[in-house]
């Protein structure tokens, strides 16, 4: 089915839905996470549990991929995975105000509700992706990801301080009420961002549809095709190594550079700082400014994925030159260039999204969804793991810190020869004045 492209006030529309979906996941990562250990008192392997429970049911992303392929539509899926989404959100904060009087019923509401939130941003996350990468022109694909992306930050930074405000003085039931409001603001901006943005399917002229293959034969046709596999893996080791220095990068600069936790946060704000700038910077490129070489989104992929483990290699080394080290550099280099990988990799994936045609969209955003889902939840608790195994063994914390730095560059490593090696279809038959972002073109019958 060919679909106009969207226009850039309808990027905006659907970047509104990753707001929404921020608004909600902020509150059960940090505001919920953080009332369960400190006011309730549970060990913080409760909350860490219920956010992998999160990350675990991921994994359903290609059949809710797939359900969206089947019908022919993605906005319900995203509609409907809001409403999970909001509901899972609002049925956490009635489980930890429940744990104050029942705690074995209140976690297992908790239980319930992670696993809808999961459930809920799989699906909406996933349709929302297929929804760009159907409607976007391949030369706006690393602007709209940049654009979406950036959005949900804002989701994140608008939420996460007027929460905070109405939170005080905190009780149960304030947190059930910004909770549900948040909950209900989410759904309803998400609600109006979609309606009637979807082009119409044409009709069908009174012939009867065409009969879907099942679930599982379709997923082993994605899975069986070599440049699909491929950019699986790529996606599940390129985000291990991502999110693995997530939980260690502030513990080391505390335990190495002796700084305090308030430069520490600073620190971390000057990575997110460098992440939205490479963001911005392949959106920049992409849109024209490179011409068909600088313009490719698979350069700047494998350069991204290459400059996070040079970068993670001087941090690694730089533990070991001293407190004069300038690590704050460094640091802000690790974000660039993750923010560089990270938004090229999404505008990639919406491109290959479309190597099957309609029919297959959804089941292989859904794939290459799980494994970024699974690997960013799996990279944050290995990462931890590793230092803790390895300060077992190295008789000081720098040279525990500097081998897992290490290891995650060497992860990044590989992820950019993974990169290099998937190729795309149809990339010489674009026209040259087409190719300033379209690396990922395909021909509509492939």
């Amino acid at each position: 089915m060919a679909v106009p492209g969207f226009t850039w006030a309808q990027i905006v529309r659907l970047g509104l839905v990753q707001t929404a979906l921020g608004a909600v996941v902020v509150l059960m990562t940090s505001t919920i996470n953080r009332v369960m250990v400190v006011e309730l008192a549970l060990p913080a392997i409760v909350p860490g549990g219920l956010v992998a429970l999160h990350y675990a049911v991921q994994v359903l992303r290609p059949r809710w991929g797939y359900g969206s392929d089947v019908g022919g539509r993605r906005t319900p899926w995203i509609v409907g995975g809001m409403a999970a989404l909001t509901l899972g959100g609002f049925g956490a904060a009635v489980a930890t105000a429940l744990c104050e009087v029942d705690r074995a019923a209140g976690l297992a509401l908790a239980i319930l509700s992670f696993l809808t939130v999961g459930m809920g941003a799989g699906a909406a996350g996933t349709s929302l992706l297929v929804l760009l990468a159907t409607g976007v022109e391949a030369r706006r694909r690393g602007a709209a990801a940049t654009i979406v992306w950036v959005m949900m930050i804002a989701g994140f930074a608008i939420t996460a301080p007027l929460a905070g405000h109405f939170l005080d003085p905190f009780s149960g039931a304030r947190l059930v009420a910004v909770s549900g409001t948040v909950s209900a603001i989410a759904f309803a901006v998400a609600c109006l961002a979609v309606l009637g943005i979807e082009p119409r399917r044409p009709e069908s002229n009174g012939t009867a549809p065409e009969r879907k293959p099942p679930f599982l034969q379709v997923l082993a046709r994605v899975w069986a095709e070599p440049q699909s596999r491929r950019f699986t893996v790529f996606i599940f080791v390129a985000m291990l190594a991502y999110s693995a220095q997530e939980l260690i990068l502030e513990p080391f600069a505390g335990l190495v550079f002796a700084m305090s936790p308030g430069v520490t946060t600073k620190l971390a704000g000057l990575q997110h700082g460098g992440v939205l700038a490479g963001m911005l910077f392949v959106a920049g490129v992409t849109m024209g400014i490179g011409g068909p070489v600088l313009g490719s989104l698979k350069l700047w992929t494998a350069i991204g994925c290459a400059g996070s483990g040079a970068a993670l290699l001087g941090i690694a080394g730089g533990g070991l030159v001293g407190p004069d080290f300038p690590l704050r550099v460094l640091v802000f280099a690790l974000g660039l260039f993750n923010g560089i990988f990270a938004v090229a990799a999404i505008g990639s994936m919406m491109g290959l999204a479309g190597a099957g045609g309609d029919a297959e969209r959804g089941t292989r955003m859904g794939v290459w969804g799980a494994a970024q889902g699974v690997a960013f939840g799996t990279g944050g608790f290995l990462g931890t793991v590793a230092v803790d195994l390895a300060r077992l063994v190295m008789p000081e914390p720098v040279h525990a810190y500097a081998a897992v730095f290490t290891a995650e560059a060497l992860l990044f490593v590989a992820a950019t020869i993974i990169a290099t090696r998937v190729e795309h279809a149809a990339e010489t038959r674009i026209p040259r004045a087409r190719r300033g972002a379209a690396f990922l073109q395909f021909e509509p019958h492939f």
